[in-house]
Formats: structure tokens, sequence, C-alpha cells
């Protein structure tokens, strides 16, 4: 029989069943428990947070290759919204306590909207969007309003939903949105870090720092000026203690990139052939670009649209992809995605998130479960109930996993001091190329357990070795301390 560090899926659900068999009785109680058996069976919840018009929606956009968010200051983006994946579109509004509405989905302008009809913000709950997008099948999307709104009662919706004060977090992790490091920032991080453990919060948060184009007003340089800004903000933000990785995104390329049409790259083609001092005084504004009397060789609707869907930045990334010789469509979409950040974004959700989503919806249920136990009089009356607490709490005590995440986040932005070998090793067995046991050690894929145990066993003895060096740095030790963790991890499989 093999065992694991941490707590698995099945040891959580069988938690759960055993709350309901002792505390079945109560509708409430198991009404509760329910729904935590249902967050180990569902996908996992990641929460897109941020300042206000820091571009969550267009963000979620680009992710899911879809124009699904409204992403104008509308009602409806004053709600938390729910993204499902569903066979048809459908908008649903829960609102008054438990009501529910059908809410109408329009195009206006070439952008998407919700309309809410008589109802109001305040009045709505959530809404939720089931729609039939292949990156939701996995993943459940959940775009909150932003946390500076200048009305208190609309920031407190997207606190509410993930540091409550008497419930698990409502999302399993967080993508944190940053336009600049302000105070509230800061502020909002490190509350999410104050619940990380056996509190209410989610497990995992990465930073963004959004519309990266504009950090370098939209210069072809910009994003080179976005990434040293992630540096700093990932710098920064280490004393959070939980945000593990900040990458810079231009979501605004990204999401017109992955939806680009034929018509616009003809217009590129075109625009490529202007003398290089007149597009440089085309491009001075979005304005100029734009305006009717341009003597540019694309017509002035087209002009205005490739502003509003590519921005100064895309306009002049994709002249230039042009001029260096791409010369299909499919090619340029690829390579702006690429020089967006998104590509850097999906693969960092996937190792950090989507590879750990049995461990991240269970730490969810866990948590969920103990505030059940605990909250209620009756179930801390009930001895079969209540024993089951130190049980809750021993697991989620185990945060290996966050220390290894947080480690991967350091090792972005700070050196340790071992050989480029090592440094690639140390990555690969804490999970940053993937959390399979095979992957974590190195070997091929379908390789055997003997050949496993001797791998893991050897990395145990390395790592511990390299941790125990009275010469090594602080940090440098810590993470060769937290590979040899995730060695034994392996290990403890075939104990």
């Amino acid at each position: 029989m093999t065992r694991r560090n941490g707590a698995s899926i099945d040891e959580a659900r069988e938690l759960v069943h055993a709350a309901r068999r002792a505390l079945g009785h109560d509708p409430g109680l198991r009404a509760q428990l329910d729904e935590c058996l249902q967050r180990l069976d569902q996908p996992l919840r990641i929460a897109l947070a941020g300042s206000l018009k820091a571009g969550k929606s267009t963000l979620l956009n680009a992710l899911v290759g879809q124009d699904i968010a409204p992403t104008d200051a509308t009602e409806c983006t004053r709600v938390v919204t729910w993204y499902r994946s569903g066979s048809t579109p459908t908008v649903t509004a829960w609102h008054d306590g438990g009501r529910r509405a059908n809410v109408l989905v329009q195009r206006r302008e070439g952008g998407l909207t919700f309309d809410l009809g008589p109802l109001t913000a305040a009045q709505v709950d959530r809404l939720e969007v089931e729609w039939p997008a292949s990156a939701l099948a996995d993943t459940t999307v959940i775009d909150t309003p932003g946390t500076s709104s200048l009305s208190l009662d609309v920031s407190a919706r997207t606190l509410d939903l993930l540091t409550p004060e008497n419930a698990a977090s409502g999302a399993d992790a967080v993508v944190y949105l940053l336009r600049s490091l302000s105070a509230n920032d800061v502020a909002f991080l490190g509350r999410i870090g104050s619940h990380v453990g056996a509190e209410s919060g989610p497990l995992g948060v990465v930073g963004v720092v959004s519309r990266a184009d504009e950090v370098g007003a939209g210069r072809i340089d910009a994003m080179g000026s976005a990434k040293d800004m992630a540096e700093r903000f990932a710098t920064e933000l280490e004393r959070t203690g939980l945000c593990q990785a900040v990458v810079p995104v231009a979501g605004l390329l990204a999401f017109a990139a992955r939806t680009l049409r034929q018509s616009e790259f003809v217009a590129f083609q075109a625009l490529a052939q202007v003398p290089v001092e007149d597009m440089q005084i085309a491009l001075l504004s979005a304005d100029r670009f734009a305006r009717p009397d341009s003597p540019l060789p694309v017509d002035a609707a087209m002009r205005a649209a490739l502003v509003r869907r590519f921005g100064l930045f895309g306009i002049r990334l994709s002249i230039t992809l042009i001029k260096l010789g791409v010369s299909d469509s499919p090619t340029l979409a690829a390579q702006l995605v690429e020089r967006s950040g998104l590509d850097e974004l999906r693969q960092l959700i996937d190792v950090q998130f989507g590879q750990r989503a049995e461990q991240l919806k269970t730490h969810s249920a866990l948590v969920a479960l103990e505030r059940v136990l605990t909250s209620h009089p009756t179930a801390l009356s009930v001895p079969a109930a209540a024993d089951l607490i130190p049980a809750i709490r021993r697991m989620l005590a185990d945060v290996h996993g966050f220390n290894e995440l947080r480690l991967l986040g350091r090792l972005r932005t700070s050196k340790v001091a071992l050989p480029a070998a090592d440094v690639t090793e140390l990555t690969r067995l804490v999970g940053g190329f993937g959390i399979d046991p095979n992957v974590r050690l190195g070997l091929e894929a379908g390789t055997g357990p003997e050949q496993q145990r001797a791998a893991a066993m050897i990395a145990v003895r390395k790592w511990r070795a390299r941790a125990a060096h009275p010469l090594l740095d602080q940090f440098t030790a810590k993470a060769c301390e937290t590979a040899a963790r995730s060695a034994e991890g392996v290990l403890g499989r075939f104990l």
C-alpha cells in the first residue's frame, strides 16, 4: 500500500462522508456538507481580481479565446460573475436572496454586454454564465468587481468571495491583476495572505502586470519595460508571503491575436508598405491614426477597429512582424500571442494551478468542512463529528504544496547559489515542470515503481546534504530543503 505527504482528494471525501453520516439528520448541515462534496467534484475555481479597470474581463476573454465577458463599465461589471462550461450560451442572475432570472446577451458596437433588465447590480448576488468553451471544461473562472471601486459595496463583494469571515473562500486560486503596486493592492494581497493555511483563503495566488503594453506608452519595447516592472513587484510582494509569481500580460493584444481576422491581417499587410516616417507620425496617437482624412491605405473604419482591438502597441508590433517576414494570419496570431505574455501566463496557471487542481480543491473543501463543523453548536455536540476536526487540521497544516509554489515564484526573480544544472533539477523536483513523479524525478514516462523509488531515495539524500551545507546562504539552503521534502513526498508513495 502506498501513501503520500499531504491530504488526498479521496481522504477529504471520506472525511466529508463521515461528517454526513454523523450529521445527516440536520437538513441545514447536510446541505452544507453536500456543498463540500460538490466542491471536490467540480472544476477548479480560479478568480480574477484586481483594481477597477485593471483589465480582468479582457484577460478572461483572452484566456478563453472567445468574447464572453463584457468589458465596458456597465451594471454587470459590478457583480461577481461565474463562468462555467455549458452546451449553449446562457446567463442567469441570482438575486434577492435566491431568486433567479435569465439575462439577455447582446452585442453592441462589436462588444458583448449582459442586459440585466429591471434588475440593478445591488439586487444581484451573482451572475452565472454557461458557455461552450474548451478552456472552461476543467476550470471555472470567476470575474470579480474592482477591489478599489469608489463603491464600498462593490469592493466588498470581491472581499466576501475571496476572504469571507465565516466561510471558506469561493475560489481555489486567484490571478490578481496589477497596474501599479498601490497600498490597496498590498493590503488586499496581505489580507489573502493572512487567510492562507488552515484559514479561509485560496492557497494559490499569481500576479499579472495587466495592460502591460501601456507601461511603455505603447512603444515597441513596452513588454520589456513591463517585465522589469513585474520583477520589481514580485520582489516587493515577497513580504505578503503569498503572491507566488508576477508576469506581464497585454490582455487586449492577447485577445485580439486569439481572434485575429483575415481582414485585419490584410490591413496590417497594407500598412507595412507605408514608409516608416509616415507610419511613425500616424501612430503618434490613436486619434491621429484613425482620423478619416488620413492618407493611410486602409479605410478609417478598419483603422478605428484596429485601434479598438489591438491598441497602438499591437498595431506597431503587427506591422513590424510582417516586415520581418510573417506572411500569413495564423503565424502572425501565434507571434502576437507569444509576445503578449499570454502564453507565459497560461503556462504559469497550468503549473501552479491546473496540475495541482486536486490539491487546491482538497484544501478548499477541508477548509469548508472545518468551518461547518466548528461554527455550528449542533455539530460540536456530536462526538463522531467533533472528532473529525483534529484530522482536518492535521491535513491543512501540511502546506508543503504552498511552499513549493512560493519557491517556484521566487526562483523567477531570485538566484540560488547552485550550478545551472542543479537549479534546473531543483525546479523540476518541486514541480516546476509538472507534478507527476516521473517528471519530478527526471525519469522517462512509464518508468516503474522500483526505479522511481531508487531515484527518489537518491534525490532525498542529495538535497538533504545540500541543505545542510554550512556555506549556503539562507535562501539557497531553504530551497534545497524544500526540494528534499518534495523528494520525500515522492518516496512516501512507496512506504
